[in-house]
C-alpha cells in the first residue's frame, strides 16, 4: 500500500504507523538503531529534523521503500515573450513541478544487527548514528 507524503507534518504519523504494524516498541526500534529508546523518541516525534540519512537508517529497519513519483497533470507555464502557455521545458526541475513522497511497507519483519559497543564490561549503546 502507498502512502502519499506531501509534507514534512505527515512523516510522524506514517513512521509511527509502519513501527506499530511491524509490531515494534520504541524501545526495541532504538536497540535495532543502536540509540537510545529517548534518542528515537525524538526523532520519531520530530522526523523534520532529523537528517536523510537517519530517516532512511529507520525506514530500513521498518522494511519500507521509498519511492519518488512525479505528479502528473501540472498547470501549464505561461510564456513571457507571447503571454500564452507553455509546457514546462525538461531542463531541471527548477520549473513548477510537484512531486509526491511516498512509502510503501512490505510487511516483512525486519532483520538488523545490533551494534553495542562495550567498554569495561558494561554495554553502552552508541549514539552517533
Amino acid at each position: 500500500m502507498d502512502y502519499p507524503i506531501k509534507t514534512l507534518n505527515q512523516l510522524r504519523p506514517i513512521l509511527q504507523g509502519f513501527r506499530k504494524a511491524a509490531g515494534l516498541t520504541q524501545a526495541m526500534m532504538a536497540s535495532h538503531l543502536g540509540v537510545t529508546q529517548q534518542t528515537y523518541a525524538k526523532l520519531e516525534a520530530n522526523p523534520a529534523a532529523a537528517s536523510v540519512e537517519r530517516l532512511f537508517r529507520v525506514l530500513r529497519v521498518l522494511d519500507v521503500d521509498l519511492t519518488l513519483a512525479h505528479t502528473i497533470g501540472l498547470p501549464p507555464v505561461a510564456d513571457k515573450q507571447e503571454g500564452t502557455s507553455a509546457k514546462p521545458q525538461r531542463a531541471g526541475p527548477a520549473r513548477t513541478q510537484a512531486g509526491t513522497l511516498q512509502a510503501s511497507g512490505t510487511g516483512k519483519k525486519p532483520e538488523v544487527q545490533r551494534s553495542v559497543k562495550k567498554t569495561g564490561g558494561v554495554s553502552k549503546k552508541r549514539e552517533n548514528w
